[in-house]
């Protein structure tokens, strides 16, 4: 028997205006590409008689309740997203969509975006807003320290450079 967990918590609505367009392409792709293809993919199985031991039907059939998923998921989401396609007049604080530097201790220096959590990718510098540094972050201004308590021990970091970049 598995452990049970509770539902996750919603994460915030705010999106960007590239993250927006990222998730309305994954839903175009999945509609008007993939899906067709999968469809024709098991039609085309169902009429070679017995399904229980046809690997095209079973697994295209798997795959179209994933893409049917994938596209109610989207297609909700992208209801409640807020897109955030203006800057902050008070550009001196840390808001969504802002680019942040971070110095450590050591001056080494990392740079995040603050994104929503639909569009986060750490490797790519884009920190979701829910995230533990990212809470932190919102509302600082530069020269501030941010102490970010992990299970080895605290991280401090001076916040170092703020900057937007102009939606078009």
């Amino acid at each position: 028997m598995g452990r049970w967990r509770p539902p996750r918590g919603r994460g915030s609505t705010y999106i960007t205006p590239q993250g927006a367009q990222r998730l309305q392409e994954e839903l175009t792709q999945l509609w008007k590409v993939e899906r067709p293809q999968v469809t024709d993919v098991v039609h085309e199985a169902a009429k070679n008689g017995d399904r229980s031991e046809n690997g095209d039907y079973i697994y295209g059939k798997r795959r179209l309740r994933e893409i049917d998923s994938r596209v109610r998921f989207l297609t909700k989401r992208l209801d409640e997203l807020t897109v955030v396609d203006r800057i902050p007049d008070d550009r001196e604080k840390v808001f969504f969509g802002a680019y942040v530097t971070l110095a450590d201790d050591n001056g080494d220096e990392i740079t995040y975006q603050i994104v929503g959590p639909d569009e986060f990718n750490v490797k790519e510098g884009k920190l979701s807003m829910d995230a533990p540094l990212a809470r932190q972050l919102l509302g600082k201004r530069l020269d501030d320290e941010i102490v970010l308590r992990l299970p080895e021990g605290e991280q401090r970091y001076d916040l170092v450079d703020i900057h937007y970049q102009e939606y078009e």
